[in-house]
């Protein structure tokens, strides 16, 4: 029966396994599983990062979109002219051309309308055309339009996910050193850019009796979780170069869990139609953390 335990857990791809039927030595294996099998499943949505086929910056004034070569901002899956973004004043505005057909915040009746960045909302404004999508993004105040599609070739042509084997050392709990009044950090961008995060504090622990640490921030202000971006010496070898991903709870009585085994790669590992954070000097470990994510047997770019 452990055998065949054993062999559904390594066959398993993208379907979870119930923790009910695991024992207790091998629930924290099963668990890590289910965690890989959720993020496949969010990274291959239609609205993953598998998903993104462009990224567009805007001028200010009118920026005409469509699939003509004569647009501004040209989205092969769009008609040959679907409308246009207006920048002004800070703000984005977007109206289908005549004959055109898009939706527009979800709406298949609004012929224009303004567009609320994700720097303003959760839940940017989305204008729709057959299979394609964008919406405006805001990076310290310049605008662009990400454009996704369902049936980009990111997506359809998916690799699959490579990971470390799953090993429980990797599960630290570190000690939490707050800071008072709390930090700003700043990580740079595979933009050139730099962004600011508030960081409460680092954490701090031992391996092979040498002392590390790192400074987890705060990706949002009020987040219910720590955001740790992170790059350590299997960085640009087995593991995606610029930098890797990991959340983590809150510190608890002065401990915080930092689980490698959810390491995971930043979007700008799948495509180059993302802007992402750099790992700081702060967070790169000189340490072989052979634990997560492996770096993407597909190319970005």
């Amino acid at each position: 029966m452990a055998l065949l335990f054993a062999a559904a857990l390594a066959a398993m791809t993208s379907t979870a396994v119930d923790l009910e039927s695991a024992s207790a030595e091998e629930r924290y294996t099963v668990e890590i599983k289910n965690w890989r099998a959720e993020r496949r499943e969010r990274l291959t949505s239609p609205t993953g990062w598998l998903s993104l086929v462009g990224l567009h910056w805007l001028k200010d004034g009118d920026n005409t979109v469509g699939s003509a070569k004569d647009n501004d901002i040209v989205i092969a899956a769009a008609p040959p002219k679907l409308g246009t973004a207006t920048l002004a004043g800070g703000k984005v505005t977007f109206a289908l051309h005549e004959g055109s057909v898009g939706v527009i915040g979800g709406s298949d009746r609004a012929r224009s309308g303004t567009l609320q960045d994700d720097a303003s909302t959760e839940r940017p404004t989305q204008v729709a055309f057959g299979t394609a999508s964008f919406y405006v993004i805001d990076r310290n105040g310049k605008k662009a339009l990400r454009v996704r599609d369902t049936e980009a070739p990111t997506r359809k042509n998916f690799l699959g996910l490579d990971y470390f084997d799953v090993a429980e050392k990797w599960r630290i709990e570190a000690k939490w050193e707050a800071f008072d009044p709390p930090k700003t950090l700043e990580v740079p961008t595979v933009l050139g850019t730099v962004e600011k995060y508030q960081v409460p504090g680092k954490a701090v622990f031992e391996r092979g009796g040498k002392h590390y640490e790192v400074q987890p921030v705060f990706e949002t202000p009020g987040a219910k979780q720590l955001f740790l971006i992170f790059a350590d010496k299997t960085s640009g070898k087995e593991t995606y170069g610029a930098a890797r991903f990991l959340y983590s709870d809150l510190p608890k009585d002065g401990k915080i869990v930092l689980d490698f085994n959810k390491a995971y790669n930043p979007p700008c590992a799948f495509t180059p139609y993302a802007t992402c954070p750099l790992a700081p000097p702060e967070n790169r470990l000189n340490l072989r953390v052979d634990a997560g994510e492996k770096k993407y047997k597909g190319s970005a770019h």
